[in-house]
């Protein structure tokens, strides 16, 4: 049952607004989110204890399914003429065969105009945004073509492993686990439902950001059943051999 301090705002299905928190009086740090009836909510300031959702009938994908829909009705997105097939571009063919993703060619675009790999932002089979990473010196290193405030995302499996770029994501990304990229090191609203149909979700943000991951675990465990910090050594895209072998041993134990 809703609190009487939930149950009083309104939130419209599919929707996320903010408040002053009843508890500590945060000003505009409480979110609740409606998830079709799915309402979850928490309070960002670091002190205060606030958080909660409501038990649901819909199982994960039902959620998704109405959760994309929602955003598919909200979001629209043309892809320019100028983004073309990598394969345009040795230098960008080059750049993914570096990375060790050239497997993954054909899901990715090249920027003709301003020389970028871009990432193709899905949701649902649908491109909503995409995301260009510069192979020069052109400012800034990564783009966003898009409004979409939702996540880059890579492979298939009911496990999500959070990080902060595009490359990691699809780097870690399998049939066994989901790469989520924050580009950068923020978890909004969209990216917390988003991440509500994962059993598990692993935060890995880059070493010098695990007071964030700290901070990203304790938001996102009114959406995920399981949230766990994965601590590393380096950035999950220069695949170090002891973060790789702590991943896996967490993605399973």
């Amino acid at each position: 049952m809703l609190p009487d301090y939930i149950s009083c705002i309104d939130v419209p299905v599919g929707t996320s607004v903010r408040d002053n928190c009843p508890v500590c009086k945060g000003y505009n740090s409480l979110s609740v989110s409606n998830l079709d009836g799915h309402v979850v909510w928490n309070c960002y300031k670091a002190a205060c204890k606030l958080r909660g959702a409501d038990k649901t009938s819909l199982t994960a994908d039902d959620i998704k399914r109405r959760l994309y829909g929602h955003v598919k009705a909200k979001l629209s997105f043309d892809m320019p003429e100028h983004l073309v097939s990598c394969k345009r571009s040795r230098v960008a063919m080059g750049w993914l065969r570096s990375w060790g993703i050239e497997s993954q060619e054909s899901l990715l675009r090249y920027d003709l105009l301003e020389h970028r790999v871009v990432f193709l932002v899905r949701h649902d089979n649908a491109v909503v945004d995409a995301a260009g990473r510069s192979l020069g010196r052109r400012t800034p290193k990564w783009k966003r073509y898009g409004k979409a405030a939702l996540p880059f995302f890579h492979g298939r499996g009911n496990v999500a492993v959070v990080v902060e770029d595009c490359v990691s994501a699809s780097i870690v990304g399998t049939s066994q686990r989901t790469g989520v990229a924050l580009m950068g090191t923020s978890m909004s609203n969209e990216h917390m439902q988003y991440l509500s149909q994962f059993s598990t979700a692993i935060i890995a943000l880059d070493p010098d950001a695990l007071p964030k991951a700290v901070e990203m675990c304790r938001d996102l465990r009114p959406y995920v059943d399981t949230v766990k910090v994965l601590r590393l050594k380096d950035d999950l895209k220069y695949r170090n051999e002891d973060d790789l072998i702590k991943l896996e041993n967490m993605q399973w134990n």
